[in-house]
């Protein structure tokens, strides 16, 4: 079991390598070359979960995201495209957003070949049952097939283009956390480092089966997140995907120019496990008052519990290690300008 790999680097080592490898690394490079303002209208710039777009004059805005982990694919289309729907949702509701439809653009190799209609069949059936439990209807889409190098093809890549919508922009939130805050995991973690970048960034391996997707635990865990969005109570969020935990919280300390103190992991769950695993539906939420958020959140059937509190120039795990935010911001930014020149 992956849980069991010794770790070749440090808990710290493995987040400074995670945050500059391509998947993770900034796309500044990319999207400060358009036009991502947008006549002003844009409350959320790129960057974040989703960008959020104000209609018009407001008050309403839109939230919208692309997202897509072909890995997870390849290993189980059926889990794969569940997951890539579960995210778009995710990733729309961090921001305060209600998620509304989706787009998908089918990316697959020579569908002539049985295994890769395989691939797009079990694809499709998981993207379904994601789209009906979460009422995230498919409205639109395109087909890329035949996508193939000299017989070899690409990763199957259902990209989930999805949108949602705030009945008043200014209550969308980012990932940026504030001084002061305390920090909330919602959602269960098991550890799950199968087809996990940890597994093949660090361990250098690829191999068992993607994290699975509990549809209910998706839907019961984004509504309260939501509501609490909307309710003010919550001052950043961010959902926890690619990299797992610490690389989220990395990224809402990068955002808010702010460290952060966490606590251990918890006992009978290795480190390495518990900090860079991708269980899926889970989000961190800085809040002002994380003590009273998670009773209620247990009292509405939605694991959670204190992580930590956003304070000074550090990311700090108690008793372990110290790192500058400011080292991570430079590792994140530099992969994307460097290659490209």
């Amino acid at each position: 079991h992956a849980r069991d790999i010794e770790p070749p680097l440090s808990i710290p080592d493995a987040l400074v390598k995670l945050v500059g490898t391509p998947d993770l690394c900034s796309k500044r490079w990319v999207w400060e070359q358009y036009d991502h303002v947008i006549g002003g209208n844009t409350v959320q710039r790129p960057g974040g979960d989703a960008a959020v777009v104000r209609v018009q004059d407001g008050p309403k805005g839109l939230a919208l995201t692309v997202d897509v982990t072909p890995r997870y694919c390849e290993a189980d289309p059926y889990e794969g495209g569940k997951q890539a729907v579960a995210e778009a949702w995710r990733n729309i509701t961090a921001t305060g957003a209600l998620p509304l439809a989706i787009t998908d653009n089918m990316n697959f190799g020579n569908p002539e070949k049985p295994r890769i209609m395989g691939q797009f069949a079990g694809a499709v059936r998981g993207m379904a049952a994601a789209c009906t439990a979460l009422d995230f209807p498919v409205i639109s889409g395109n087909v890329s097939l035949y996508n193939e190098t000299e017989g070899r093809p690409i990763l199957p890549t259902p990209a989930i283009g999805g949108v949602g919508v705030l009945e008043d922009a200014r209550q969308a939130i980012g990932l940026g956390m504030p001084a002061g805050a305390e920090l909330v995991l919602v959602g269960t973690t098991a550890g799950w480092l199968g087809q996990s970048l940890w597994l093949r960034e660090i361990a250098r391996r690829e191999e068992g089966a993607p994290p699975p997707v509990d549809l209910a635990s998706e839907r019961r865990n984004g509504d309260f997140v939501r509501r609490a969005i909307l309710a003010g109570r919550v001052r950043a969020c961010h959902d926890v995907s690619d990299g797992g935990l610490l690389v989220a919280v990395a990224e809402m300390a990068i955002a808010g120019g702010v460290g952060a103190v966490l606590d251990p992991a918890p006992a009978g769950l290795p480190p390495h496990a518990f900090w860079f695993g991708e269980d899926q539906g889970r989000y961190v939420l800085a809040v002002p008052d994380g003590r009273a958020l998670v009773p209620e959140a247990a009292a509405a059937r939605v694991p959670a519990v204190l992580l930590g509190r956003a304070e000074g120039a550090d990311l700090t795990l108690r008793g372990a290690f110290s790192i500058s935010v400011e080292r991570l911001r430079q590792v994140h930014a530099a992969w994307l300008p460097a290659y490209m020149a």
